[in-house]
């Protein structure tokens, strides 16, 4: 829900969103807290226990403990820090307290003699119990009847504001029924109930059960949620066979002349088995009214680009325009590159044209392009987000082709259903390199089609993975060495760290100059970086697939799409920072032409020694298996679908607490009743949908 603006004058920009709103409410709306029910569906991660005080010396090391007592001793020390030592007694046994960072109001609600409850973690050690950075509360306050819920939060938003306005929020929800009890759940817990009981357990409760969501009230919880998720994903398939497309007869030309055959003639490579089929499937769709909503989906290399190109050339055979939206200006420009090569002396003998548009153009070159797109001499138009710009009109669009999909936000892929004309949808085409597992297939794309290639076409090289500690570095240059004396190039890429452009900057270009002065002047070391105008990227990118750079280090802008068959090895510099998927798509940078490629894993363990636990999980993938599939698979167990999606739903997650992996029968069920629910309590469904899904269920029209 957008926040208000405030009145500006006429010639003054729009302000952004959420001006004039306190820290506290772009907080909250920074975790998506706006409605009432936002709030009431907003759980806890976790609990803490202050319902009851314990005896110092019934306490065990690690035990999270609450106790009150009195202040015997309180001092500041500056050996080996500055820190604040208190002692407390309780009658049954002494406890040290110890704070690092303290303010004055700390040091004086601690002054000797005072009565005080603290909590923590209880600590043994060869000078006693000790807790560090305890809460501390006056003694002899009320305590609890519920265990106290702790919510995950954003800077500024304090834990007592949070639950403050969370308590609010569930107290002023309308938590009605929606699910009609003759189809419905049978059971104690209704949806108020369930939530209270969630937010403020009873002491009593398996905290196991809280924790892994299988107590009775989270049970009610899920079953709401992939309820509301399969409702609104069955509505949006609804709405769509109700729409109308341009139906694209087979081409009136002689087989032969057609378009699509003489593609086919000038490519130098034969189709794969998989390739045929999906093309066969995408043609089938062209040919009916009800708009195509078809999922591509293939490992790295698989030949997407192909298939593309055939469904753009089975396009404009039926006279119409198609379009081609990739996320960024270098993978535009690729697929821009061999689809030109392809298609441009073949549309040129029809007086038609290849078109590209992106938001670096100048306005000459942009306006030309606008004016072939809308007079239709432009059959197949290229390019970024600009070309849905409101000033880009099409003839007669009907295919729109939206390669890496989960990189557009679902507000570009709409604006792009829009361009077709009258009342018609064009038909809609999105290629992913991130193969979806068959149980989300099932739900979250439950209202796409999904098509597979499942076969990499020959000749494409097995990589090696290996993972090296950042302390074998020079091993790692050495065989950069190796691989440039045959006449091979290389990869270095550089994590990003987020919200930290300058650092990302700084660290690339220092990585550029130790390489150069490792690698000595006959060796080319180029700099490709998010910040850099096109022209220059488009330059260095040009010079690298020329040879005329030999090491290309970069951050993650050469991750989707880029390809020069001369690359033989991918460097990940602090490759533990970067998701599995991410990973995946990097290795497949290497390993297009004919020569024995690898990707250098390198990785940096931390303080204690290790690299953390999702990390490791990720780089042992990566070292095991170099199918994407599985890849997929395991990205899922890692991390769970509300990340592993997040994109397709613009950064919002549409199942926060169901899991597909366990909750199989709920998701069953949901899927049972969905139907019979639209069908006989039409109101009721669109009610469950509007409260969980809000203004999300609108992207699963995308």
């Amino acid at each position: 829900m957008p926040a208000k603006k405030e009145p500006t004058p006429p010639a003054a920009p729009a302000q952004p969103p959420g001006t004039g709103l306190s820290l506290v409410q772009r907080a909250l709306r920074k975790l998506g807290l706006v409605r009432d029910i936002d709030f009431a569906l907003y759980l806890p991660m976790r609990y803490e226990d202050e319902t009851r005080i314990v005896r110092l010396a019934d306490t065990r090391d690690g035990d999270m403990a609450q106790v009150e007592g009195v202040v015997t001793e309180c001092e500041v020390v500056y050996r080996p820090r500055r820190q604040l030592i208190a002692t407390l007694d309780d009658g049954s046994d002494t406890c040290q307290l110890r704070f690092f960072n303290f303010y004055p109001s700390q040091q004086k609600q601690l002054a000797v003699g005072a009565k005080v409850r603290v909590r923590g973690e209880m600590r043994g050690g060869f000078v006693g119990r000790q807790i560090m950075h305890p809460t501390v509360k006056a003694a002899g306050t009320a305590l609890p009847n519920a265990l106290t819920p702790v919510y995950s939060t954003v800077a500024g938003l304090a834990q007592p504001v949070l639950r403050r306005e969370v308590r609010s929020g569930l107290a002023r929800a309308l938590l009605d029924e929606t699910i009609p009890v003759q189809i419905g759940l049978r059971g104690a817990w209704d949806l108020r109930s369930a939530l209270s009981f969630l937010h403020y357990p009873t002491p009593d409760v398996s905290i196991a059960a809280l924790e892994d969501h299988s107590h009775p009230a989270w049970q009610r919880i899920k079953a709401e949620e992939l309820l509301a998720q399969q409702l609104s994903q069955l509505q949006a398939r609804l709405e769509r066979a109700a729409q109308r497309a341009p139906v694209l007869p087979a081409s009136t030309d002689a087989a032969a002349s057609s378009l699509h055959a003489q593609l086919l003639a000038v490519l130098p490579f034969g189709l794969t088995g998989a390739q045929q089929r999906v093309g066969e499937e995408i043609t089938a769709d062209l040919h009916r009214q009800i708009p195509m909503h078809r999922l591509l989906q293939g490992d790295v290399g698989s030949g997407k680009t192909v298939v593309a190109a055939l469904a753009a050339a089975r396009c404009i055979d039926a006279g119409f325009q198609c379009a081609l939206m990739a996320p960024t200006e270098i993978l535009a420009a690729q697929h821009f590159g061999k689809l030109v090569g392809w298609l441009d002396p073949l549309l040129a003998e029809r007086g038609l044209r290849v078109a590209w548009l992106t938001g670096s153009q100048k306005k000459k070159e942009r306006d030309e392009m606008s004016a072939a797109v809308e007079s239709g001499e432009a059959a197949l138009v290229i390019g970024t987000h600009a070309v849905i710009s409101e000033k880009v009109r099409f003839k007669n669009l009907a295919l729109a082709i939206i390669d890496e999909q989960h990189r557009f936000g679902v507000a570009q892929r709409l604006a792009l259903r829009g361009k077709a004309g009258g009342d018609l949808e064009p038909h809609l085409l999105m290629m992913s390199a991130t193969p979806i597992p068959r149980t989300l297939a099932m739900s979250y794309y439950a209202d796409l089609d999904v098509s597979t290639l499942d076969e990499l076409p020959p000749g494409r090289t097995p990589i090696v993975t290996k993972l090296v500690a950042d302390h074998r570095r020079d091993e790692v240059i050495d065989r950069i060495q190796a691989q440039i004396s045959q006449g091979r190039q290389v990869y270095w890429v550089c994590p990003l760290i987020e919200e930290s452009e300058a650092v990302d900057l700084r660290n690339a270009t220092e990585t550029r100059d130790e390489l150069a002065g490792t690698l000595g002047d006959h060796i080319q070391v180029g700099l490709l970086h998010s910040r850099m105008p096109t022209a220059e990227k488009q330059a260095v990118m040009a010079a690298f697939t020329a040879n005329e750079i030999q090491v290309l280090v970069s951050t993650t802008v050469i991750e989707v799409g880029v390809d020069v068959p001369n690359a033989s090895l991918m460097v990940i510099e602090h490759a533990e920072r970067f998701g599995l998927s991410q990973l995946h798509q990097l290795r497949g940078r290497v390993g297009r032409g004919a020569a024995a490629s690898a990707c250098v894993l390198l990785y940096a363990p931390g303080d204690s020694g290790r690299v953390g636990e999702a990390a490791r999980a990720r780089l042992k993938a990566m070292a095991e298996t170099g199918d994407g599939f599985e890849i997929a698979r395991r990205d899922l167990e890692i991390r769970g679908p509300g990340e592993f999606l997040g994109a397709r739903q613009s950064g919002a997650p549409l199942l926060r607490f169901a899991d597909l992996a366990t909750d199989t029968l709920l998701l069953d069920w949901a899927r049972e009743l969905a139907p019979v629910m639209l069908q006989k309590h039409p109101e009721l469904a669109q009610r469950h949908i509007d409260r969980w899904l809000g203004t999300k269920a609108e992207y699963l029209k995308a």
